[in-house]
């Protein structure tokens, strides 16, 4: 286990960023990294890794890291996504992304800010990325819940690729058992054809997977992507 990591126990979710969780047997209360609904990783009892933080200026003395299901650790801190994917890029598990000579975070443009800008010479590519947890069947699936946002995220990719520049969304798939992702059209028909449309205009889709440990990550990826 990595340091600052300690290994709890999940008890039960009080809201949609707050969880109370068993550390060396006294309840304590983390800090929930995730807007999505993770219903079939948030089980009482389930071992649960925790990254102790600086209480100051927050309520909370952890943020909550994995969870384990029995089998594998996932990670669900929704941010590792973004701190994953120049680690990612840096090790030409992008293809489509390799030669890049230069990546920058949080970048505004048209009105709004995109998670990263890609600078390959001339040719840039705007890239936003989605953390995945959901997986059934072996089938990696976006959003478990409703997302306006995602979706905004993804019409404003198809503007830029239909003004003649590049675009991609990346998925990181938080998690080692998927072979392929999807749109999760059950949970939210807007968005997934809002990426279908997407593709259309020329937008890239990538998905990689992770293999998770207890605090860290072993390795990494990419999964095939089937939109239907």
């Amino acid at each position: 286990m990595r340091h600052g990591f300690v290994k709890g126990a999940f008890l039960e979710r009080v809201n949609r960023f707050l969880v109370k969780v068993e550390v060396a047997g006294r309840p304590r209360e983390a800090f929930l990294p995730n807007s999505g609904r993770l219903r079939e990783l948030l089980v009482r009892g389930r071992p649960a890794l925790l990254r102790r933080c600086d209480p100051e200026g927050r309520k909370t003395s952890f943020d909550l890291w994995g969870i384990f299901t029995g089998d594998i650790w996932v990670c669900v801190d929704s941010r590792m996504a973004n701190h994953l994917f120049p680690w990612a890029v840096s090790r030409g598990l992008i293809p489509a992304l390799k030669d890049t000579m230069k990546i920058e975070a949080e970048v505004p443009y048209q009105g709004r800010r995109f998670d990263f800008l890609v600078s390959k010479g001339v040719e840039r590519v705007w890239v936003e990325t989605k953390s995945v947890t959901l997986v059934e069947d072996k089938r990696a699936l976006f959003p478990d819940a409703p997302t306006l946002r995602g979706r905004e995220h993804v019409l404003s990719l198809g503007k830029i690729t239909e003004a003649g520049g590049k675009a991609a969304v990346v998925f990181m798939v938080l998690r080692e058992d998927a072979e392929v992702f999807s749109p999760h059209w059950r949970m939210d028909r807007a968005f997934s054809q809002a990426l279908v449309e997407a593709v259309a205009k020329g937008v890239m889709v990538i998905a990689l997977r992770f293999r998770i440990g207890e605090g860290e990550v072993l390795g990494a990826e990419p999964i095939a992507v089937e939109l239907r």
